[in-house]
C-alpha cells in the first residue's frame, strides 16, 4: 500500500515555526523545570543573634534528647502511625540525621525574629552574622542551605532591610567565596515590584562584589493577600517568576500573617485551613515548570512541657500533608519539631518506595502491568523516589533493589532535560 505524501510544504513548516517562536523561547526561557538539585525538607527559623557555629549540633542533641524523654524514636514512630516495621526503619534513620545533619537549612532572622532593635544594634548583628556564617561553612558545622531574611521593602522598613542585606552579603563577599548553599529571603510581599526592586538590588552587589551573574538568587514569602490576588483581578505571584526569570529560587507560605490578613482569628490559623490551602494552590499553578521550588509554613504548636506527644503527632499530620499535596518544604521553629519533621518526611517516602520503584521498574524494562505510565508519571515517580534518596529517607542500594536502576538512571528519568546518562 502506498504511502500518502504530505500536503504541507516547507514555506507553511516555516510559518509555523515563525508563529511559534515567541513560544518556544518563553518555554525554554522561563519553563526550565525543576534542576535536579536538592531540595531541603525545611527551613529552621531563629534570632539573628543567636547563631553560632555549633548550633546545628546543639538542636541535634536538644531533639534526640527530647525524644529519649518520651520513650524514644520508635515510639514517636507509633505516635505518628507507623507500624513496628516501619517504625524500627524510619527511627534508625532519625537518630543518625539528628546525628549528623539535624537542619539542613537555616535562616537568620532580622524580620519578626529579630525586631526593631535600632540600627545600631542591627549593623553589628548583620556584620556579626555574616562572620559567623563564613565561619561555620569554614569549620565545615554550617547546614548545607544557610542564610537570611531581612525586613520587607514596605516604606517603613525598606531602607533598614537593604542595609542588613547589604552588610550580611558584603561580609560574606569580604570573607572568601560566598557559602554554596546561600539563600536569601524577602518577607512580606505584595507587588512585582518589590520583587524587581529586590532583583535591582542583589544584581548591584553582584556587579561591586564580581560575583558572577545571577548567583544571588532569593526566595520570595508569600504572607499577603495582595500577592494571590492584586488590585486589578490579577495573580501577582503568578507574573513573579517572569518578572525577573531565573533570579527566585523559592515561594514560602507565610501561615500566620496570611491567616491574619484575611481575618482568620488566632485560634483557627493554620497551614491546613481553607485559606491557607487556596494560597497554596495558587502558588503552584503560579511556578509549575519554572523550576521555583515551594515550601509550606509552619506551626506554632511547639512540644515542651506536657503537650510533647500531642504536639508531635499534630507536626507529624501536618508534614504528611504538605507532602502529599507536592510541599516538599516546612518551617521548623524549635529543636523539638525536628524529630516529628524527619519522621513523618522519612515514613513518606519509606512506605512510597515500593509501589514506586515497582511501576518505575515497570516502565523502564517495559513491563506490561497494572497501571501503564506515560512519561511524564514516570518522570513524576522517579522524582519522589530521587527526593526519598536525597533527604535520606532510603538509600541508593534499596532503589536499586526495588527499580532496578542506580542513582544516575533515575536523576535521568526525574529531569530528562538536564541529564542523558543511563544505568
Amino acid at each position: 500500500m502506498a504511502v500518502p505524501g504530505t500536503s504541507l510544504t516547507a514555506a507553511d513548516l516555516a510559518r509555523i515555526d515563525g508563529q511559534l517562536a515567541d513560544t518556544d523561547r518563553l518555554l525554554d526561557q522561563n519553563y526550565p523545570g525543576d534542576d535536579g538539585s536538592r531540595q531541603p525538607v525545611h527551613t529552621v527559623y531563629i534570632p539573628a543573634d543567636r547563631f553560632t557555629p555549633s548550633l546545628a549540633a546543639d538542636w541535634g542533641s536538644q531533639a534526640l534528647a527530647t525524644a529519649a524523654a518520651h520513650g524514644g524514636l520508635s515510639r514517636l514512630g507509633s505516635l505518628l502511625g507507623q507500624d513496628a516495621d516501619l517504625a524500627g526503619a524510619v527511627a534508625s534513620r532519625v537518630e543518625t540525621k539528628l546525628g549528623t545533619e539535624p537542619i539542613e537549612d537555616l535562616r537568620l532572622d532580622f524580620e519578626d525574629g529579630f525586631g526593631d532593635r535600632g540600627d545600631d544594634a542591627e549593623d553589628a548583628a548583620a556584620v556579626a552574622a555574616a562572620s559567623a556564617v563564613a565561619a561555620a561553612v569554614s569549620a565545615g558545622s554550617a547546614p548545607p542551605f544557610i542564610g537570611i531574611r531581612f525586613k520587607c521593602f514596605e516604606a517603613a522598613t525598606r531602607a533598614r532591610g537593604l542595609r542588613t542585606l547589604d552588610l550580611f552579603v558584603s561580609g560574606l563577599a569580604a570573607a572568601g567565596e560566598l557559602p554554596a548553599g546561600l539563600v536569601l529571603t524577602l518577607p512580606k510581599v505584595t507587588t512585582v515590584a518589590q520583587v524587581q526592586a529586590m532583583d535591582y538590588a542583589v544584581s548591584r552587589l553582584e556587579e561591586i562584589h564580581s560575583l558572577p551573574a545571577g548567583r544571588l538568587r532569593f526566595e520570595v514569602q508569600v504572607e499577603t493577600p495582595q500577592l494571590i490576588l492584586g488590585p486589578e483581578g490579577t495573580s501577582p505571584v503568578a507574573q513573579l517568576p517572569h518578572a525577573v526569570p531565573g533570579r527566585i529560587s523559592g515561594l514560602h507560605y507565610g501561615t500566620y500573617d496570611y491567616s491574619a490578613s484575611l481575618q482568620i482569628s488566632a485560634e483557627y490559623q493554620s497551614m491546613e485551613h481553607p485559606v491557607a490551602d487556596f494560597a497554596k494552590e495558587v502558588m503552584q499553578l503560579a511556578v509549575a515548570g519554572t523550576g521555583i521550588r515551594l515550601s509550606d509554613g509552619s506551626t506554632n504548636i511547639i512540644p515542651v512541657g506536657d503537650n510533647v506527644e500531642n504536639a508531635w503527632q499534630l507536626h507529624g499530620r501536618l508534614v504528611r500533608r504538605s507532602l502529599e499535596r507536592g510541599f516538599y518544604q516546612g518551617w521548623d521553629l524549635h529543636p523539638a519539631q525536628l524529630p516529628s519533621r524527619f519522621a513523618a518526611t522519612y515514613a513518606f517516602y519509606r512506605q512510597g518506595l515500593p509501589a514506586a520503584a515497582a511501576r518505575l521498574r515497570n516502565y523502564v524494562e517495559q513491563t506490561e502491568g497494572g497501571v501503564m505510565d506515560e512519561p511524564a508519571t514516570a518522570r513524576a515517580l522517579a522524582a519522589f523516589v530521587l527526593r526519598g534518596v536525597q533527604c535520606g529517607a532510603v538509600g541508593a542500594e534499596e532503589v536499586l533493589a526495588f527499580a532496578g536502576v542506580g542513582l544516575p538512571r533515575l536523576t535521568s528519568l526525574a529531569h530528562p532535560r538536564l541529564t542523558t546518562t543511563s544505568k
